[in-house]
């Protein structure tokens, strides 16, 4: 159940995460809004979908741990019960409504408004904020908490989703200014670096009262590491190809295959996320 149970949040926070991005970057990336414009809202429509369909998994799956028993997880007043009476439950049929309208807005004409899509994303993403972890700490310190954490998940949504939308367009870059794209993408990826990084260690600092969490190479500690050094090994990927900004022209394959790796790190930094989420601080 728990193996489970981290593939579904996986599943779930790269999908919402991704949504929340692609669309805040679309304006900034690149003019050209025909052919990628729809190849972008044939890929959200699925990950709306793959969302929507992840997040009822999810809530089937935590009412199952609740009562120790995979049946109850289909037990109609068994789910009443935890959506109605835990703050679990409070929170997700909220983010399932959002969810579903989502999904609702991008099958209408209304699909068209930006500002609708990036409201709607922007709520889903938010109403991830005060679950797992952040539902630690009461009053106060918690309301802060969720706070931080969705600044957090803000950053790191759109860093994600911006380079889903750089993977889309250096596939076929034809009609697109690579070096302005680029030089777009890394003035605002300075901000999103520097929230990520800030809002990351603050996490830290409050769940586990110390800097960086001890024994190093076990338990909750170890899969933090290894987050860390997943988004360090970004870091370095953005810093180089932002150094050799100038031929990126000349070098597209190496620049193609270069972004590619930087969101596959991004997806594995967002497993050990997944992870961590199940796991005592």
């Amino acid at each position: 159940m728990a193996s489970a149970l981290v593939l579904c949040r996986f599943l779930h926070f790269i999908v919402v995460l991704m949504l929340f991005g692609a669309w805040l970057f679309r304006p900034l990336l690149s003019n050209d809004e025909s052919a990628l414009d729809q190849r972008l809202a044939r890929t959200c429509r699925w990950l709306a979908v793959v969302a929507l369909a992840s997040g009822v998994c999810w809530l089937l799956l935590i009412t199952a741990s609740m009562a120790g028993a995979w049946d109850a997880a289909f037990d109609p007043s068994t789910l009443v019960l935890v959506l109605g009476n835990t703050f679990f439950g409070q929170v997700w049929r909220w983010h399932l409504l959002i969810n579903l309208a989502l999904v609702a807005l991008l099958l209408t004409p209304l699909r068209a408004s930006l500002a609708l899509r990036l409201s709607l994303s922007g709520l889903l993403l938010a109403t991830l904020a005060p679950v797992g972890h952040g539902a630690m700490l009461d009053g106060s310190a918690g309301q802060l908490l969720i706070l931080n954490q969705l600044i957090h998940l803000f950053c790191v949504g759109a860093w994600l989703g911006g380079l889903l939308l750089l993977v889309m367009i250096l596939r076929q870059p034809a009609g697109h200014s690579i070096q302005v794209m680029l030089q777009r993408f890394s003035g605002v990826g300075y901000g999103l670096v520097a929230g990520l990084l800030i809002t990351g260690l603050i996490n830290v600092r409050v769940l586990t009262g110390a800097f960086w969490p001890t024994p190093l190479f076990r338990g909750f500690a170890l899969i933090l590491l290894i987050k860390a050094a997943l988004v360090a090994t970004m870091l370095g990927l953005a810093l180089f190809n932002r150094l050799r900004i100038n031929d990126c022209e000349q070098r597209l394959q190496a620049l193609r295959t270069s972004v590619m790796l930087e969101w596959m790190l991004g997806l594995g930094a967002v497993a050990a996320v997944s992870l961590l989420g199940t796991l005592p601080p």
